[in-house]
């Protein structure tokens, strides 16, 4: 199975303010293929408090996924998480 894990991390305030993070995360499950298998395993932030361009990170994505465009999930999982 191949498999694409988006998530995202949140501040939950209390009171204005931080008392905790919580992760919510997305699974994609994908039917083996060998062009996925080409993809390789990576990871990719971003951050906000860097000098990485938001619009180049997506746009480096989209490339880099390309090949799940026109694919439909096997599977898809949702998560929340404690920090």
């Amino acid at each position: 199975m191949f498999t694409v894990d988006l998530t995202r991390q949140l501040n939950v305030n209390d009171d204005s303010e931080h008392d905790h993070y919580v992760q919510v995360r997305c699974e994609l499950r994908y039917t083996p293929a060998l062009d996925l298998d080409a993809l390789g395993s990576f990871d990719s932030w971003f951050f906000y408090d860097t000098d990485t361009d938001l619009d180049g990170w997506f746009a480096d994505m989209a490339e880099r996924l390309g090949p799940l465009r026109d694919r439909r999930p096997a599977g898809i999982d949702l998560f929340e998480e404690p920090v």
